[in-house]
């Protein structure tokens, strides 16, 4: 084709490195282009550099879609938060912002990529403060053993501002997965807790026992007797009278949390609930010692 091919010996003309597959280059400059050919011309090839630009930033992205990114905060709108992030700017939706966390211009932040999509205006990409996948995230950058694969978190329940609960275990024997989290005077989960602005963080150690690791995740109440119904998925637990509240906790919180990390439904009971002072006083009754009875009897 001559419009787009030339011999070998023609390119050796030109330079004798030439080979075959070689690919050369003119500057051409078309003499009936105008000014007006000229500007269409120059927008389209501007159009197209930034379609590719956004390609590039969208499979960026894409492929980072559940990991934690730190952006700068370039400014607040309609209570969005916009983060500069480098090549993108991504949106801080009101909904996925921690409650009662206080954001400014400027501010360096941590944020979990939750989802991007392609747009008119280039890709757009929407973070969370309050997804679980951000704890799970800031806890492999602070534990060694999570990113070696030796500890491994298994559930994470979260109410966002307030608390969250993680189950974590271990194949290692050697390995405290609980310490290896919390780490020398608790220095891991306390990082953890000031990115995350105070949110108190639980961490309890999983169990494939469904009682053991409902009585665990109640913590820190104590707890008594844990009732299974593996048909219904659901659990009984009976906890002493005083530890009641704290077994349900502040408007049913601990008790949420614990259910959702165990997948469990959960029903908890005083052991007064559990065993009316009615039936308390007939099982006495019955255990009495019969020979103790008779004795009295006859005297």
């Amino acid at each position: 084709d001559p419009f787009i091919e030339v011999s070998v010996e023609e390119a050796k003309e030109i330079d004798p490195t030439y080979e075959i597959g070689d690919i050369i280059e003119y500057q051409v400059t078309p003499m009936d282009f105008g000014r007006i050919a000229a500007q269409t011309a120059k927008q389209v090839v501007v159009q197209r550099i930034r379609e590719t630009e956004r390609g590039m930033i969208y499979d960026d992205y894409i492929n980072r879609q559940t990991e934690v990114v730190t952006g700068v905060i370039q400014r607040i709108s309609n209570e969005k938060v916009f983060i500069n992030m480098g090549r993108a700017e991504g949106i801080l939706n009101v909904n996925e912002q921690i409650p009662g966390e206080k954001y400014r211009v400027n501010q360096r932040l941590k944020v979990y990529v939750m989802d991007v999509k392609k747009t008119t205006k280039g890709p757009q990409v929407f973070l969370s403060r309050t997804h679980p996948g951000l704890v799970k995230r800031l806890f492999e950058l602070e534990v060694p053993e999570i990113q070696d694969g030796i500890v491994e978190i298994k559930s994470i329940s979260r109410e966002a501002g307030s608390r969250t609960k993680i189950a974590v275990c271990t194949y290692d024997e050697n390995v405290d997965p609980v310490g290896a989290c919390v780490g020398t005077r608790g220095n891991r989960v306390q990082a953890v807790v000031e990115e995350l602005s105070g949110e108190k963080i639980d961490i309890i150690t999983w169990s494939e026992e469904p009682g053991k690791l409902i009585s665990s995740a109640l913590s820190p109440a104590k707890v008594e007797m844990v009732l299974i119904d593996e048909d219904e998925k659901a659990a009984t637990v009976v906890v002493p009278d005083f530890q009641l509240s704290l077994a349900i906790g502040k408007e049913g919180q601990n008790v949420r949390l614990a259910a959702k990390l165990c997948g469990w439904k959960i029903d908890i009971k005083s052991h007064s609930q559990y065993y009316p002072p009615e039936i308390v006083e007939e099982a006495a009754v019955v255990q009495a010692d019969p020979e103790e009875e008779q004795k009295d009897e006859t005297e």
